[in-house]
């Protein structure tokens, strides 16, 4: 029976998930820098005059982009207090996975809070139907991106094995 690519034959269980640590840290460190700057900028847009005078769609939709910004960030983060709560426990082999769906779940409220900061800044400048329009296609291109092209992926690198 073949190792999976992820199973190097020099390390152990505990220097895999090292590893596997490491690599979510390097993933978040990115992540989380933009989703705060956005988070950030999201916050601001809500005292600006001409905000206070916009119709009721575009509070709903800056609503629904602020909390999955803030969720976002939430999320990204959580990996971070899940370590240092189980710092020196022994328990990596359980923060990892955590970890790896805290991650997950992120990126999706990620690309909505993105989809809806998209939509926000093209419906000031672009007729509605156009805005919604743009956002499905940047959204399709996230889904795609995020999403489809890492099943292909794999799909096919299984099938290569």
């Amino acid at each position: 029976m073949s190792r999976p690519p992820y199973v190097r034959e020099d390390e152990d269980a505990g220097e895999r998930l090292d590893r596997h640590w490491s690599e979510i840290l390097q993933e978040l460190r990115l992540a989380q820098t933009g989703t705060q700057i956005l988070f950030a900028f999201l916050l601001t847009i809500a005292y600006q005059n001409q905000f206070q005078a916009a119709d009721q769609f575009t509070h709903d939709v800056y609503a629904v982009t602020l909390i999955t910004s803030a969720l976002a960030v939430a999320l990204f983060l959580a990996p971070v207090a899940l370590h240092r709560m189980l710092y020196q426990q022994g328990l990596r082999h359980r923060l990892v996975p955590i970890s790896h769906h805290l991650v997950g779940a992120g990126l999706v409220f990620l690309m909505a809070a993105i989809t809806g900061g998209v939509l926000l800044a093209l419906d000031a400048v672009l007729s509605r139907p156009v805005a919604f329009t743009i956002v499905a296609a940047v959204l399709l291109c996230f889904l795609i991106l995020w999403y489809a092209l890492p099943a292909y992926v794999r799909a096919t690198a299984r099938r290569s094995d």
